[in-house]
């Protein structure tokens, strides 16, 4: 299995009203390093229907401006959705964090 399947294979891991940060998907895929790698992966998902990478935030709590499936505002409404919940600052509650 290359890396991206990795990815996408971690992704499909994170609870229903979970997120994840990159560095997490990374390290669930044995490079811990690879976060940005992990954000190339999901730019290009080959499934958005059944690889839920709007799952995926910064560590910090906040989203990829550059969300490749509806942009940023679609990123939150798909989390607010699943039942996520943000802060003032606009950034992913840290009680809706995945934990290993």
């Amino acid at each position: 299995m290359n890396f991206f399947e990795k990815v996408y294979e971690a992704v499909r891991s994170v609870p229903e009203g979970k997120v994840a940060s990159y560095g997490t998907i990374a390290l669930l895929c044995g490079k811990p390093k690879a976060s940005r790698q992990v954000g190339w992966a999901l730019h290009v998902n080959p499934s958005p229907e059944t690889i839920p990478c709007y799952k995926v935030v910064f560590k910090d709590g906040s989203l990829s401006k550059g969300f490749a499936f509806g942009g940023e505002g679609e990123q939150r409404r798909l989390l607010e959705a699943d039942g996520v919940e943000f802060d003032e600052y606009g950034k992913v509650k840290k009680e809706f964090f995945m934990t290993l």
